[in-house]
């Protein structure tokens, strides 16, 4: 058997193709990696914000007392209530209108039965009433308070 000259060349161009393909490879795969870092490099840096919680604004009123609506028999309520405010112009708006707010503090408070403030469910009703209350404009050129929520720090039905 012989070999013919053109079957003995072929398992040398078969290497010589391949050893082109593998560098072919090896350049895309580099020219790949190259365009990938220039990307990352020229995209600007986001910066990491740190987030700061701002601090709490909270506002203490006085304590109220209020004659509760007459049921079977004379009740009072004792509470004490602080609002906390969304942000610094809410609190200076609402310490200016002070005689205000707890006034409408009053007219919610006394408005109420004795029966209708037994449950957790009820005083929550009630701190949203407050809430709802409080964050109506005391007049017509002053912007609306914005109240982020209304805690009792004293609660006392008798």
């Amino acid at each position: 058997m012989a070999t013919s000259p053109e079957t003995a060349s072929l398992p040398g161009k078969s290497k010589k193709k391949k050893r082109i393909l593998i560098i072919g490879l090896l350049v895309l795969a580099l020219a790949g990696l190259g365009g990938g870092y220039f990307f990352m490099k020229s995209r600007p840096a986001v910066a990491h914000k740190e987030v700061k919680a701002e601090m709490p604004i909270f506002m203490p009123l006085e304590p109220f007392t209020v004659n509760l609506q007459p049921g079977s028999r004379n009740r009072f309520l004792h509470v004490a209530v602080t609002l906390k405010m969304a942000n610094a112009a809410s609190l200076t708006q609402m310490t200016q209108y002070l005689p205000e707010v707890r006034s409408r503090v009053l007219n919610t408070l006394s408005n109420r039965e004795a029966e209708s403030l037994a449950t957790p469910e009820d005083k929550t009703r009630l701190s949203g009433e407050i809430m709802q209350s409080l964050s109506q404009p005391f007049s017509p050129n002053t912007s609306q308070q914005k109240i982020s929520s209304v805690m009792f720090t004293t609660f006392m039905l008798q």
